[in-house]
């Protein structure tokens, strides 16, 4: 479906449209409209965006097969073996690797971070968090027996980042572990069913749940830091793009996007009111 819509739109010409691939969950829809948003408002060209595509490697897919030409990608994208890696979990090195390998094999250029990362982060209540000084995950150790954890199914079983890893890396083992969906952690600790649990760092059920994210200080995940990601021969022939959503970089921090998120998910708005609203009030459009 998607590739026949591209080719009817490549034959066009790539200069007259530009396909903007976003993933199926909220953040990477509302980036679609900024970078839709600037790109039209700073250049001649038209935009048309993809929505809901199943995943990151999904959106991957599209760049390489000319289908979309942009999307958001996420730095710890290099861990599911598109092509060899060092293993390093530091931001630098793996963003490097990233924008290094991306080019080299697919010849996709990797921009640098929009500034916040969406991996996996511990969360507590905020009260708990006061209350006993949690600010890092190796604050919980002291507690760890009597702590309830609530967490994602998939995690306990994946075997370089779950459970069993993450036990050995932090000496932490919780006194119960209940396993569930995703969507209902954030229920379960906001009415005190468990005591902490893996979230996603920049949703905006931390902001509605008053959930505090505990650093992870001894860089057991690997970082996911977003950026947009384009087709190289794209820029090459419209070096403009870049220059469009070049503002963007290093604009936007976790709790920025975590208060986007929010305006949409919990308060309904558009995708494309928030991003509009947000570029306006940052003075990005000259529209």
């Amino acid at each position: 479906m998607i590739s026949i819509f591209a080719g009817l739109l490549s034959s066009c010409g790539i200069g007259a449209q530009v396909n903007i691939g976003a993933q199926t969950f909220t953040e990477t829809k509302i980036l679609a409209e900024m970078y839709k948003a600037m790109i039209e408002d700073h250049t001649n060209l038209s935009v048309n965006i993809i929505p809901d595509l199943a995943s990151s490697p999904l959106v991957l897919n599209a760049l390489k097969r000319n289908d979309v030409q942009l999307g958001t990608l996420y730095s710890g994208e290099i861990f599911n073996k598109h092509f060899p890696v060092s293993g390093s979990k530091d931001r630098k090195v793996v963003l490097k690797e990233a924008q290094e390998g991306f080019q080299k094999y697919f010849h996709l250029t990797w921009m640098d971070p929009l500034g916040f990362e969406n991996t996996y982060a511990f969360t507590v209540r905020k009260d708990l968090a006061e209350s006993k000084g949690y600010t890092k995950i190796s604050d919980v150790k002291k507690d760890m027996a009597n702590m309830k954890l609530g967490v994602d199914t998939t995690w306990l079983e994946r075997s370089t980042d779950g459970y069993p890893a993450f036990s050995k890396a932090y000496g932490i083992k919780f006194g119960q572990v209940f396993p569930m969906e995703i969507s209902l952690v954030y229920n379960a600790v906001a009415n005190k069913q468990v005591d902490i649990v893996l979230a996603y760092s920049t949703d905006s059920r931390l902001k509605a749940y008053h959930l505090q994210t505990l650093t992870d200080d001894k860089q057991f995940f690997p970082p996911y830091d977003a950026s947009p990601v384009l087709r190289s021969d794209l820029l090459k022939k419209h070096p403009e793009i870049q220059d469009a959503i070049a503002p963007l970089i290093g604009h936007l921090d976790a709790d920025t996007m975590i208060a986007l998120n929010y305006q949409v998910d919990i308060e309904k708005k558009s995708e494309r009111e928030v991003a509009i609203a947000y570029l306006k009030q940052q003075g990005l459009l000259k529209s």
